[in-house]
């Protein structure tokens, strides 16, 4: 867990087994042990790496500008309807994975509701990546999708932005979150990001959890430039406000470069909205 205010939080874990477990473990634990972190493993496919012509070029880590991170269904409708555009853009990778909370989806044309993880690339500046990621990655998962997305990345000149959503339950402060405007707004950023952010700090003994945590930490650690901007909402499905919360990320630095038409936005968030809702109503 990321906070960045002087403290080392340490989130518990069960990935590991102390002595006396590890000593009454059979050989039949130990298998089954084994294929289930097996079947744990993060699997990052590239389609650049695929049509490398060589070993060593398909393993040269990619010049990046630009990363984009979306995790959760409101952050990733907002890149589809206001930045992501299919003339514009290509889906150069995806991350299949699994765990108790989901399963990623095994096609790249995906639902509002689907378990899925894609990479895009600005096809007229192949240095600018956009993540859409709508899975849960789970606390034992989140090293290697870290070290498997970065991994591929030079970290020289790269500066990310990481989308996400939390309850505003979880939001700490004096007043009553029940007079909150919510959603609205919090920004968390590495010691390197120099630019404005475009909402205020957040503030003590406020934390931030799960991917974008990791993410945020894995770029404090490698001195990336990074910015978190976390939308606090009272809404737990893919909702309009919601999503329209992130607008004021629009004028920022990275993404005022990156966005489209805004006039079809609109109509493209009311349709992955129908779609959202139709595509509930099958398991209802």
């Amino acid at each position: 867990m990321a906070t960045f205010f002087g403290e080392v939080v340490v989130a518990p874990s069960r990935a590991g087994v102390d002595d006396d477990e590890a000593a009454e473990e059979t050989p039949e634990d130990r298998e089954i042990r084994r294929e289930l972190e097996k079947k744990r493993e993060v699997d990052v496919q590239w389609s650049w790496r695929a049509g490398a012509a060589s070993q060593s070029a398909a393993e040269e880590p990619i010049s990046c500008s630009k990363f984009v991170v979306a995790v959760g269904h409101n952050a990733a409708a907002f890149l589809s309807s206001f930045i992501l555009d299919s003339v514009c853009w290509e889906v150069v990778g995806v991350v299949k994975l699994w765990n108790e909370w989901c399963r990623t989806s095994n096609t790249t044309n995906v639902l509002p509701t689907d378990s899925f993880c894609l990479f895009y690339r600005l096809i007229s500046d192949p240095t600018v990546l956009l993540c859409q990621c709508s899975c849960y990655v789970a606390e034992d998962q989140q090293f290697q999708w870290l070290e498997k997305v970065f991994g591929c990345m030079k970290k020289e000149g790269l500066q990310v932005t990481v989308l996400s959503t939390c309850p505003v339950a979880e939001y700490k402060t004096q007043e009553s979150t029940l007079t909150l405007p919510s959603p609205f707004l919090k920004a968390l950023k590495t010691k390197e990001f120099k630019d404005p952010v475009c909402c205020p700090l957040l503030e003590q003994p406020n934390i931030v959890r799960d991917l974008p945590a990791a993410v945020l930490s894995y770029c404090q650690v490698w001195q990336i430039p990074a910015v978190l901007y976390q939308c606090y909402t009272d809404v737990i499905k893919l909702d309009t406000v919601t999503v329209e919360a992130f607008k004021p990320l629009l004028s920022s630095e990275i993404l005022k470069s990156l966005v489209k038409d805004t006039s079809e936005s609109t109509k493209i968030l009311k349709k992955l909205l129908t779609t959202n809702e139709s595509h509930s109503n099958i398991y209802i």
